[in-house]
């Protein structure tokens, strides 16, 4: 499936635990497709899957984890990416060398920088702006490429201009990636990470540099080739990063199974996906038991589990007490809030997704 995250509010290509819709076509983590998007293809009813039995769930027992929040994540502009402005519906970004302008919905205040300095974006993102649709780019100067090299905190990477409106990175987790890195380099002990619906791989990509032991699942075939791409441009080809096609939830249903267990997980499932043999994905329904799964598939001496909820009518109370309740017993923090990018032309902050985190 596309990375489960098919609906993120970015409209990025949601994913169904394996396509994202995200550009990431997985339904494995993370991150854009509307629609079973880029990265898949709805099967008819008779040809789906039959769903998994859904998950026994069982309120844990013992304290519930300490909390702190609300705590807001922020990315401020930087030489590799800033959100130079935004209003009206639409935000006008800095990726590398290019300006970009994207539809944002959240962004319903009026932008503070004149029409020229809008005029001079490299791509526009035009045609269907709905979340579940597929528009196409304008390029007002000179065609540009699908392709072009990004970087991140010095980690190589391809960008790219796809129909639903993504690029191939979502800025705004690099605080995320941040914090990893950070337990990773503070274990000071092999420590192995599960990346679940983790699109085109920067998240992966990071913790393997840290020197983490990866495993990257995403349902998109389409995502986990582009990952393999970055993985190559970040020159990181000697890391050991495993790169699995695989709903997600089944993925880590079969290593909860087996037995294998990891120290860090992260997913950032969408809202609504399809999987690569029509497994289906509802948020609501279904991030209570994929929450406990993760729970039930970490190491005796765990480092952190991280979610990260986009395009959802909720708040982000609502996944706080999730991931409290489920690690009730397990000691440790539960750190939950909202992901922003500072804008670089008034200072507003653009919120991105919720999120919530355990810390042990």
């Amino acid at each position: 499936m596309k990375s489960f995250r098919d609906k993120r509010r970015d409209n990025r290509p949601r994913p169904t635990g394996t396509e994202h819709p995200r550009p990431r076509d997985a339904f494995a983590a993370g991150r854009p497709q509307p629609k079973p998007v880029e990265r898949h293809e709805s099967k008819s009813p008779d040809r789906q899957e039959q769903k998994s039995a859904p998950r026994v769930l069982a309120r844990r027992q013992g304290p519930l984890p300490a909390e702190r929040l609300p705590l807001i994540l922020e990315v401020a502009p930087n030489a590799d990416y800033a959100l130079l402005d935004s209003g009206a519906g639409e935000k006008l970004e800095q990726y590398g060398p290019y300006r970009i302008v994207r539809p944002e919905g959240q962004a319903i205040w009026q932008r503070a920088l004149p029409a020229k300095e809008w005029e001079r974006a490299d791509a526009v993102f035009t045609g269907d702006t709905d979340e579940e649709g597929i528009g196409r780019w304008r390029f007002p100067k000179t065609p540009l490429g699908e392709t072009w090299p990004m970087k991140h905190d010095g980690i190589d990477y391809l960008g790219r201009f796809t129909s639903f409106r993504h690029v191939g990175v979502f800025p705004e987790q690099a605080s995320h990636w941040d914090h990893m890195a950070g337990l990773i380099t503070a274990a000071r002990r092999p420590v192995k990470v599960l990346n679940l619906f983790g699109y085109t791989g920067l998240a992966s990509l990071v913790a393997a540099r840290a020197g983490a032991e990866v495993t990257h699942v995403d349902a998109s075939k389409k995502a986990i080739g582009w990952a393999r791409e970055n993985q190559e441009m970040a020159g990181l080809a000697d890391k050991p990063i495993r790169w699995i096609v695989e709903d997600a939830v089944k993925f880590a249903e079969r290593e909860e199974r087996r037995g294998s267990r990891y120290d860090i997980v992260l997913f950032d499932p969408p809202a609504y996906g399809r999987g690569p043999k029509g497994e289906v994905w509802q948020l609501f329904e279904d991030l209570p038991g994929l929450t406990d799964l993760c729970r039930s598939i970490l190491t005796p001496r765990p480092l952190a589990v991280v979610l990260t909820a986009y395009s959802i009518r909720a708040s982000f109370f609502a996944i706080h007490a999730l991931m409290r309740d489920t690690f009730a017993g397990m000691g440790g923090t539960v750190e939950s809030g909202e992901l922003i990018i500072r804008e670089k032309s008034a200072g507003r902050a653009l919120s991105t997704s919720l999120f919530s985190r355990w810390v042990a």
